[in-house]
């Protein structure tokens, strides 16, 4: 008898620590980096770079104020 309330308990707080720590079921791993961005999930992976950082800034050009982007 013993020995049936101590597996009972067992399955009994298995069962209730499955219920309440439930999560998804979402196999997705995601992270950034300093120059690329990435995922992987269950058919494959993708990886994307970040654009570039587009500085502008204002030059003189034949005595005229011009904006150039590079």
């Amino acid at each position: 008898m013993r020995s049936f309330l101590l597996i009972a308990s067992a399955i009994l707080a298995f069962g209730a620590t499955m219920t309440v720590e439930s999560t998804d079921a979402n196999a997705v791993v995601c992270a950034r980096g300093v120059y690329r961005a990435g995922c992987a999930g269950a058919r494959g992976a993708v990886v994307v770079r970040r654009p570039p950082v587009v500085a502008c800034r204002w030059v003189w050009v034949g005595g005229v104020k011009v904006r150039r982007c590079v």
